[in-house]
Formats: C-alpha cells, sequence, structure tokens
C-alpha cells in the first residue's frame, strides 16, 4: 500500500502522553450502528466488555459477542466495533505501548517477553472468555489498571507529582502482572504477519472515503480503487467492515454532520454541504434515520 495512504488511516490521536503512552477509553451506550469506527495503530489494546451485544470487526474476521469477555487487539490490526441492539451496551480500553514497560537491565523479562513485543514478534491471544482459568487475574489486572487513571481525561490532569508516580507505577505493575499472567499460561504466539491484500484494500478504501466524504463518491471508484468490479466489491466491503460501501459512507458523512452541529451555528444546509450531501432532503432523511430526529432536533437537545 502507499505509505501516504497508510499513514492517513493510521489513528492520529494519542494514548496517554510521550512519556507515558498508556490511555484508557471507556464507552457506554444504547445506540445501535457504529461504536467505534475502523482504525489501527502502533499500540496494544485490550478491550473490556462488560454487557450487550457486539460485533467486533479485526481484519478480515468478525467475531459476535454477547456476554463478557476480554479482546486483544495487536499494533497495525485494522479493527473496529459495531452495536447490534439498542440495549444497554459497556465496554472499556486500555490501549499502550510496550516500550511502556521496558527494563534498563536486560534481564530474561526483556529478552524473551518485552522485547518480542516492542518488536511484534510476539502475538496476544485473541480473546480470553471468564471460563479460563487466567481470566479473573487478568480481570483484576484490567480493572487496576483503569481504577488508577482514575477519568479517561488522563494522568497529565494529575498536578500533584507524588499522586502522578503513584498512579503510573500502580498501572505498570497491573499492566506487567497481566503480561505474566498471559505467559504462565502460554497464550502469546509467534508473530508471522505477512501483508494481507485484502486488508490493505480495505484501507485504501475507507481512506479515499474520509478524504473525499465532501465529494461525490461513487461505488465504481471504490471498485477500480480495489481492481474488482462492483458486485464482487460491494460483498468485499460489507464481509470485512459489516456494512455496504454506501452504509459506510453515508455513516461517516452523518457523524461529521453531527460535529458540525455540536460545534458550530451553522445552518442545516451548509452542514448538509459540508458533510458531502448534495440534496437537502436526502441529507434529512437519512440523518433520521441514523439519528432517530431532524438535525435542528439533535442541535436544541444536545444544546440543552
Amino acid at each position: 500500500m502507499n505509505p501516504e495512504i497508510k499513514s492517513k488511516l493510521k489513528e492520529g490521536r494519542p494514548h496517554g502522553t510521550s512519556s507515558f503512552p498508556c490511555g484508557i477509553y471507556r464507552t457506554q451506550s444504547s445506540q445501535k450502528g457504529i461504536l467505534v469506527k475502523h482504525h489501527w495503530h502502533e499500540e496494544i489494546e485490550m478491550i473490556h466488555f462488560l454487557k450487550g451485544h457486539f460485533r467486533l470487526l479485526v481484519n478480515m474476521e468478525s467475531y459476535e459477542i454477547k456476554e463478557e469477555c476480554i479482546f486483544f487487539i495487536n499494533p497495525g490490526e485494522l479493527h473496529g466495533i459495531i452495536s447490534e441492539s439498542k440495549s444497554l451496551k459497556e465496554e472499556h480500553a486500555i490501549v499502550f505501548q510496550p516500550g511502556l514497560l521496558s527494563f534498563d537491565a536486560y534481564d530474561s523479562a526483556q529478552m524473551y517477553l518485552i522485547n518480542p513485543l516492542k518488536n511484534n514478534k510476539l502475538s496476544f491471544p485473541r480473546c480470553i472468555q471468564p471460563d479460563h482459568p487466567s481470566y479473573s487475574s487478568i480481570l483484576e489486572c484490567f480493572i487496576n489498571v483503569t481504577d488508577s487513571f482514575g477519568g479517561e481525561e488522563g494522568l497529565e490532569q494529575q498536578e500533584d507529582v507524588f499522586e502522578a508516580v503513584i498512579s503510573q507505577l500502580q498501572i505498570k505493575a497491573s499492566l506487567l502482572k497481566m503480561l505474566a499472567a498471559l505467559y504462565q499460561f502460554h497464550l502469546y504466539s509467534d508473530s508471522h504477519r505477512s501483508t494481507d491484500t485484502r486488508v490493505e484494500l480495505i484501507k485504501a478504501s475507507i481512506t479515499f472515503i474520509r478524504n473525499h466524504y465532501r465529494e461525490k463518491i461513487y461505488i465504481r471508484d471504490l471498485a477500480s480503487l480495489a481492481n474488482m468490479n462492483e458486485q464482487y466489491f460491494c460483498r468485499f466491503f460489507k464481509k470485512a467492515l459489516g456494512r455496504t460501501p454506501t452504509e459506510y459512507i453515508n455513516d461517516y458523512r452523518i457523524r461529521k454532520a453531527i460535529t458540525l452541529l455540536e460545534t458550530t451555528d451553522l445552518p442545516v444546509m451548509n452542514i448538509c454541504l459540508d458533510s458531502g450531501f448534495f440534496n437537502l432532503g436526502n441529507f434529512l432523511k437519512i440523518f433520521r434515520k441514523y439519528t432517530g430526529t431532524t438535525p435542528l432536533q439533535y442541535r436544541k437537545e444536545k444544546s440543552k
């Protein structure tokens, strides 16, 4: 894949800070549809699904989640989360760079675990279920990490250096204990990653949509980018992302419209055009389909 395209699809938001690259994210929602749009990053991600009906998409694989479990996303993997129902859902995520846990001393842990994780020589297991003997230990460590953060705003909000040091030590200790539990039960696997052209094609398609969402996007252009005919491309795209190209484009544009409604005073017609819709009636119809309300009603509710 063109390195420029790949870099644009890579998630831009920092996880934690440059000195402490670790972040937590808590999600509660009763909405149906995309909860986390497709993206990738160089960090390790652990997701604790507490309640609800989800579909986790990782590269070309789809995982239906109806019960509590913990999933792992390895560096560089394309992933997204879809809510499959309007019932209350809750999931928490920890994202961190393995280098955060490096030792100056080149001991066995550094040699056989930390370095291979840093260099993508080891992969995490995809999922740990509650009936696995390691689950209770891993979950305890996960909760200790999120509790040590206190809030999603991050440790940089802690003005007291003493408190920040304690929190960071607790987070590191919990993450190391989690890695040890996975190692104890032989849950890592050697990474033999070869480039999956299918995943790279999906990354290129998503990047094209994000770069051109304000313009008219034709399925034939996306299909041509993937060197496929339109019918096969649509099946390929839906299998990978769980929705058709048109549904994905509409969802992305509506998300942009929602951001404009929440952060600007632009008239609805301007938002319609700035979000990539060229017909106000069509925009209102699709907006209602995705949100259950009109743009003006949505803005009014959010301004309360």
